[in-house]
């Protein structure tokens, strides 16, 4: 069977990990056969955001691996324990956690630096040929992270400002629907912009098969 590792950051849009994106993930890869390997850094969140609210719940502290146990149904793990051998792709579903507590792209930009653990993942599964999956915001992570040496073609939904981040970071950004996606068939990277672009849990539904679909032909 396939295993493909789902990369989280949490649990919530505006702190952690896009539950929807990610639980649209689980459900593409399960319904294709594949096994999912959630996995995440154990260490603590940026901080913690009132989802009602918006606002920013101060005095609040939650760990980034608890958070997306959440998700997991209690079956992640933490990336030290992660052998990359044994997966054939790996996913990263959206949410400001990927830009707050994967790297710090939300607060820096383009001078964004990226969890050291998360870095070598990347670095390791390209060098390994495995596929790469980005939704939503992560493929700013994938731009930091790829573009010095493996520059490569990502979406980022039609915000103009992020967009040109990716460029400025050393991948080319490319427009496309929130239910579609783009492939880098060189660089074996596939994107959707997911709920950067969407309306609905609909779009992100048919954007995410679309992704999981590719990730796994690429394997």
């Amino acid at each position: 069977m396939v295993k493909v590792g789902v990369v989280l950051s949490g649990c919530g849009v505006f702190d952690g990990a896009e539950i929807h994106e990610s639980v649209c993930t689980l459900l593409s890869l399960s319904q294709a056969g594949a096994e999912a390997v959630c996995m995440a850094p154990d260490i603590p969140q940026r901080h913690v955001v009132n989802h009602q609210t918006g606002e920013v719940a101060e005095g609040q502290e939650r760990n980034i691996l608890v958070e997306s146990a959440r998700i997991a149904r209690g079956e992640v793990l933490a990336l030290e324990n992660v052998d990359l051998q044994e997966l054939d792709a790996l996913i990263f579903p959206g949410g400001f956690g990927v830009a707050k507590n994967l790297c710090d792209f939300a607060f820096e930009g383009t001078d964004c630096s990226v969890d050291p653990a998360i870095e070598k993942l990347i670095l390791q599964a390209k060098e390994a040929g495995l596929p790469l999956g980005f939704l939503c915001i992560s493929p700013t992570l994938a731009a930091k992270v790829l573009g010095p040496n493996h520059g490569v073609g990502l979406t980022i939904g039609e915000d103009a400002e992020t967009a040109a981040a990716i460029e400025t970071m050393g991948c080319s950004h490319v427009t496309v629907a929130a239910d579609e996606i783009h492939v880098d068939e060189a660089g074996k990277v596939v994107s959707s912009p997911a709920y950067m672009s969407a309306g609905s849990i609909a779009e992100v539904a048919k954007g995410v098969d679309k992704l999981v679909q590719k990730v796994l032909e690429l394997v």
